[in-house]
């Protein structure tokens, strides 16, 4: 009997279970010599122990958007950045020569501080560069042995990004999801056309204001989305805390609505591409010679001009309102307080900051390098604020309630970027900038592209596009599927049963304890009776 009871393992299990355990060992050590080199591992300890888990989740979800930036740009940078700078030629073609008219170099003399009033608005030296879109040129490099196709590379570079960032969102939002509970104004503004900041711009004090004009969608989009939030806080204190927070997303996506709605208006002519200065090329080609790269700007200084704002708030808000309160010893004073950390809508901000990313990667393939640089700056300016002129917020944020709602909205942002970087395309593009400068649109490149392959490799992709390969597909998703959903629901009645099991338990527990006190009672009546 006892030789029945004695598990017989083998061989092969015993060694199984060894290389299990080696393989589990080394897994621990890696993952431990990795955190190690994590970024900001020791800082977000320290927030984490002075501050709670909700503001850590803030500077977590901050590290996230900082590591996803700078590998979009790894991405975006080795397929058409490198490719661009090694393979430097543009393909001809006969069109209208009013419609090629396009130089945005300063002539003469530049002034020294133009050069800074370029970089703030990325115009001048800014705008012919690796920056922007219409740097690019439509280089097919062909030879023997190797051949590089940039319009393409930039084309599915841009698809390949976006669909990276879905699964980077998804990925992250599956976790969070096991932990989710759920709880139950449009800004206006105006832009000035190509004429005004031309004759603004003569002069140096004129070209202080032509500097005023060109960011003024900027001041009036980063202004509203920062005052208009803290006007909902107070006239609508009484409504629940998603609430104001979703009025402040409508806020910033609608204003970011309006201005690439703004920009499509004036460069369509209102959708009218047969009358007037879109008549002769299908698009605005006396304003917006190339009009890639003026999304591309606007996109830029939106994300220039949120950091600027950022650091403006910093130095000039937050600083002076710690000195006032810890120096000045008046009722006001102590009445206004410390400020806190506000985690929604610090998140919220990120989520905007990263939707006009999304929005100009493909007018503006360094933006992703851009906005990493500005999550970093802004990491240090957060964790300045927090530990020099916050004080512990008096209500804990949960965070295992609204990170998941944090990452909806962004996966929100990620739909309303991936909608505009589909539409826009629909314009006719630029004839005088731009990889696609002599396609009728930009995905005119694809067919183009597929009948020059061999004719092995389109008869494989037409195979691949065929019934007799998609039905096959599509069933074995089905199959699959099906397991998954029916693995799901077993699961989810193991889960159920382990539930209603601790219910009970809990039941029972306390069951007994109502009779070990109802025994310790009758012993202490019948010690008392026989005393």
């Amino acid at each position: 009997v006892q030789q029945m009871r004695v598990p017989v393992v083998t061989s092969w299990e015993s060694w199984k279970r060894s290389k299990n355990k080696s393989l589990h060992r080394f897994t621990l050590n890696a993952s431990g010599f990795l955190s190690v080199f994590t970024l900001w591992r020791r800082t977000l300890q320290k927030i984490g122990g002075n501050f709670g888990g909700g503001v850590q989740s803030y500077f977590l979800f901050l590290r996230f958007l900082v590591v996803l930036n700078f590998v979009s740009f790894l991405l975006i940078g080795g397929f058409v950045i490198i490719p661009s700078i090694l393979f430097r030629s543009v393909a001809t073609n006969p069109v209208n020569k009013e419609c090629m008219a396009y130089d945005p170099n300063p002539q003469g003399l530049v002034v020294f501080y133009n050069y800074f009033l370029d970089l703030l608005s990325g115009t001048g030296f800014m705008e012919y560069s690796y920056l922007f879109y219409g740097f690019y040129n439509n280089t097919m490099v062909e030879e023997s042995n190797f051949s590089y196709n940039i319009p393409l590379a930039y084309l599915f570079t841009a698809v390949f990004y976006f669909a990276f960032c879905l699964i980077c969102i998804i990925a992250r939002s599956v976790p969070q999801h096991t932990h989710f509970q759920a709880h139950r104004f449009k800004g206006r503004y105006s832009m000035h056309s190509q004429k005004i900041k031309h004759i603004i711009s003569r002069s140096g004090e004129e070209g202080i204001l032509g500097l005023i004009f060109e960011y003024l969608p900027s001041i009036v989009i980063t202004t509203g989305n920062f005052v208009v939030p803290f006007l909902f806080k107070i006239g609508l204190v009484m409504l629940p805390h998603f609430c104001l927070m979703s009025r402040s997303v409508v806020l910033r996506f609608v204003s970011l609505g309006v201005l690439l709605y703004t920009l499509w208006n004036q460069i369509t002519c209102t959708g009218q591409k047969e009358t007037g200065s879109c008549k002769l090329c299908q698009y605005n080609h006396v304003d917006y010679p190339c009009w890639e790269t003026r999304v591309g700007q606007e996109m830029y200084k939106l994300t220039l001009f949120d950091l600027l704002i950022t650091i403006a708030v910093l130095i000039l808000v937050e600083f002076p309102r710690r000195m006032v309160v810890d120096n000045w010893s008046s009722k006001l004073a102590q009445w206004v307080g410390r400020q806190e950390f506000l985690v929604p809508s610090n998140v919220l901000g990120l989520v905007y900051g990263q939707t006009v990313v999304w929005t100009g990667a493909l007018f503006c393939p360094l933006l992703p390098l851009i906005n990493t640089v500005k999550f970093v700056i802004l990491f240090y300016c957060k964790k300045i604020t927090l530990f020099n002129n916050c004080r512990p917020a008096l209500k804990t944020f949960r965070s295992t309630t609204s990170t998941f709602f944090f990452l909806v909205v962004l996966l929100f942002g990620w739909g309303l970027a991936t909608s505009v970087s589909l539409f826009l395309p629909r314009i006719r593009p630029s004839m005088s900038c731009g990889p696609f400068r002599f396609f009728p649109t930009i995905w005119a490149i694809v067919p183009t592209s597929f009948y020059n392959l061999p004719q092995t490799t389109q008869e494989f992709l037409f195979f691949i596009g065929s019934q007799a390969f998609s039905i096959p597909l599509f069933i074995l998703s089905c199959v699959f599927m099906c397991y998954f959903i029916a693995l799901a629901s077993v699961y989810g009645k193991s889960v159920s049963l382990l539930r209603a099991q601790l219910k009970l338990e809990g039941r029972d527990k306390q069951f007994l304890v109502k009779q070990i006190e109802e025994l310790s009672r009758q012993l202490q009546v019948s010690t008392g009776g026989r005393d």
